[in-house]
């Protein structure tokens, strides 16, 4: 699958707001069928290749996780050329292996979310069922854990991701029935971008920076915005050094996977698709209208 264009995208989360060392920087405001995204996007080049960052909240933690346009952020992100997505999420432990500033790269997740419809690209006259059995790239999952082990980080190459809604943080009986059932870290944000990303052929991964014990370890103080915080800023700096250590690891050519979703996702018989909704998706799905 070739492409002069095949970018790389950033989404930052709770602490990660900016990333220097972009070469030729240029901020772009785009507007999408979906809305707006959450803040401009900032392009440039990082060891010679096209780079853009989006701030999930934007710049000044402006956005809560349930005001999060996701469909804007990650159709602009695609309409950019992007292929690979880096997110950097913010998570609270559910297990007593993962200390705070530790790095989980998630292989799964376990939904608890209820905005389903915001969570597509897909409906008004065209279906489609994407295969999400592995919702993470693998491949670009172990160039991160590569990345972070080379740069003497703890690292955990696995584990569950459970997506709540939020804002408030979960109760003592949620957070112990998460840890019961095995998961091992939870957040608000991360699981609409994987979904989307897969629709959209763009292979993600997940940098989960640990800021605390949720609220099912008695021991420790229960989760605040405060403890949250004091971690944030040592998390920041430890993705900023991993994400600029991978970039140069990510392939040019978009053929992994991810790459080809909708191959086996397109329900809907061509000729029945609707000409408004096939203009709205052709940043998503263009490859499909050239044949």
């Amino acid at each position: 699958m070739k492409s002069e264009n095949a970018a790389i995208g950033i989404i930052g989360g709770s602490g990660l707001y900016q990333i220097e060392g972009f070469g030729n920087p240029r901020e772009h405001q785009i507007e999408t069928p979906f809305g707006v995204p959450s803040d401009g996007i900032m392009g440039g080049e990082v060891h010679g290749r096209q780079v853009y960052f989006l701030p999930r909240h934007g710049r000044g933690h402006r956005l809560l996780p349930h005001e999060l346009n996701h469909r804007a952020n990650i159709y602009a992100l695609r309409s950019l050329g992007v292929r690979w997505i880096i997110c950097v999420t913010a998570v609270g432990s559910l297990q007593e292996k993962y200390a705070p500033r530790d790095l989980v790269l998630p292989s799964q997740f376990y939904d608890r979310t209820s905005q389903r419809t915001a969570h597509t690209f897909f409906g008004e006259g065209i279906a489609a069922h994407i295969g999400f059995a592995e919702p993470i790239s693998a491949d670009l999952r172990n160039l991160l854990a590569e990345s972070a082990r080379s740069l003497g980080y703890a690292v955990h190459n696995g584990g569950t991701y459970v997506n709540m809604d939020g804002p408030a943080f979960s109760t003592r009986a949620e957070s112990e029935f998460n840890h019961r059932n095995g998961f091992d870290v939870i957040a608000m944000t991360n699981l609409p971008e994987a979904k989307l990303a897969r629709e959209a052929e763009i292979a993600l991964a997940t940098m989960a920076m640990i800021t605390d014990y949720d609220s099912w370890k008695i021991e420790e103080e229960p989760v605040s915005a405060e403890i949250v915080l004091s971690h944030l800023l040592a998390n920041a700096e430890t993705a900023r050094r991993i994400i600029a250590d991978v970039i140069p690891r990510i392939p040019n050519e978009p053929n992994w996977p991810e790459h080809s979703a909708l191959d086996t996702a397109l329900v809907t018989d061509r000729k029945l698709w609707p000409e408004a909704t096939v203009e709205k998706l052709r940043p998503i799905f263009g490859r499909f209208l050239a044949k």
